[in-house]
């Protein structure tokens, strides 16, 4: 029996560019957010966002839209402080 080594170009192939594993969990905080409108949604996108700006996986764009939905007024159970 022979063991199958796997060459390195293998291997990426197969797993996802951390960007876009990134973006997949951005992607789930906006989500959240949007749907429950809680203090605890917001401040897991605000800490995942900046999370992934200071590792350069979220573009300036990216960033921008998730600063725009997050100064968006407050409803359902959200409570803005000043």
């Amino acid at each position: 029996m022979q063991a199958q080594n796997l060459s390195s170009s293998d291997t990426k192939a197969t797993i996802p560019a951390r960007h876009l594993v990134v973006t997949a969990i951005i992607g789930a905080a906006v989500i959240g957010y949007l749907v429950h409108k809680t203090p605890e949604s917001r401040t897991r996108l605000e800490s995942l966002s900046e999370m992934a700006r200071t590792l350069g996986e979220l573009s300036e764009r990216d960033a921008a839209v998730v600063s725009l939905l997050l100064d968006a007024p407050a409803t359902r159970g959200e409570s803005r402080h000043v």
